[in-house]
């Protein structure tokens, strides 16, 4: 089966865009531009932002049960660690280390290969719910739960899905090879003298491609992008045209988390303490630092399940009003290709897909 819309000199294959011209197989297009759908939302405001998550309200708390449940199992591996690593190290301080090593081994691998691609899912279940409200403010043309319509394109577009899963270095990379480009960052900062901080620097950049992947997918999602390799050559041209106010709101962002990060972790020292005091005698030894590492899992629990939603939904909104009827800049294109080799092999991507078709 082959498909029209592609074809062998398609400037996405060969990556040579020409200047001021419809892209190859986009004739009823405006010039330059490849996607038309609507926008039912434009406030990338904190107050909007928290309206859609309330909207999509069953995605973060799904979110939050399965870290909570997370959180569970971490505690008692906190308790069967430490404790064991104490009752060890009474026969022999090796074996204490071997078991300790052990246990954040098998830990470290079940984050990995687990729990962070079910949250993928369910993080990618739940970007779909919230483009249908930014482009159409309903839910499958209000003939779908949201849990439905989230299932049904998570399972449809399974490909895309799990391409993103690795496709979030590759973008990370190539927008850090940007980002060394760039010597503008510093004139942004909203308080003087800062200028000379890198490490402020480092996580407004941070902050800008944490989330790109989702982003990208929206766009991917909302323009009904068949092919992800030619959604993200375009999400990530349409991020470097548009650096300057993404990279404004990325700033907010990071005065948001902070704050709320640590009014977060103090508030659940708390029931963190109460916890700490219901276990074995052996852990509650080290009470003070068993407090500290279960509030910092508590308040991981409730900043991924919610903050970091939060500050997606700003970003996407952001990205889609800021492409909405934009055309691409070839010059971007062959730029982009020129400074990093993962956008030159995402090409490669395009080309196989079309081969497949």
């Amino acid at each position: 089966m082959s498909d029209p819309s592609f074809s062998s000199d398609s400037p996405w294959l060969t990556g040579q865009m020409p200047a001021a011209s419809t892209p190859s197989g986009f004739q009823g297009d405006p010039i330059g531009v490849r996607h038309t759908y609507p926008l039912k939302v434009r406030d990338h405001g904190v107050g909007t932002a928290f309206g859609l998550l309330m909207q999509s309200l069953p995605y973060a708390m799904a979110r939050f049960g399965l870290l909570l449940a997370f959180d569970v199992a971490g505690i008692i591996w906190l308790v069967v660690t430490f404790g064991g690593a104490a009752l060890l190290s009474h026969i022999a301080n090796a074996f204490g280390a071997v078991w300790m090593i052990a246990c954040l081994v098998g830990i470290g691998w079940f984050w990995g290969a687990v729990l962070r691609y079910t949250l993928h899912l369910i993080a990618c279940g739940h970007v779909a719910v919230l483009t249908e409200l930014i482009t159409k403010g309903e839910i499958g043309n209000g003939s779908e739960s949201m849990f439905a319509y989230g299932k049904r394109v998570v399972t449809e577009k399974f490909g895309q899905v799990s391409a993103l899963f690795a496709l979030n270095a590759v973008v990370r990379g190539i927008l850090q090879s940007f980002h060394a480009t760039l010597d503008w960052i510093a004139d942004m900062l909203p308080i003087p003298g800062l200028d000379s901080l890198a490490n402020l620097v480092t996580m407004i950049l941070r902050a800008a491609t944490r989330y790109m992947d989702k982003v990208i997918f929206s766009y991917n999602l909302a323009r009904n992008e068949p092919d992800p390799w030619t959604g993200t050559r375009e999400g990530i041209v349409y991020y470097c045209q548009n650096a300057e106010p993404i990279l404004k709101t990325s700033i907010w962002i990071i005065i948001l988390e902070k704050v709320l990060s640590v009014v977060l972790w103090i508030v659940l020292l708390v029931p963190a303490g109460l916890i700490t005091v219901m276990l074995p005698h052996s852990v509650r030894e080290t009470g003070g630092l068993i407090t500290v590492l279960i509030a910092l899992l508590l308040a991981g629990t409730v900043r991924a399940a919610f903050l970091k939603p939060l500050f997606l939904i700003m970003m996407m909104v952001r990205f889609h009003t800021l492409v909405e009827n934009q055309p691409i800049n070839a010059e971007w294109n062959q730029r982009l290709a020129g400074m990093s080799d993962k956008f030159r092999d995402l090409g490669q991507g395009v080309v196989a897909a079309v081969r497949r078709w």
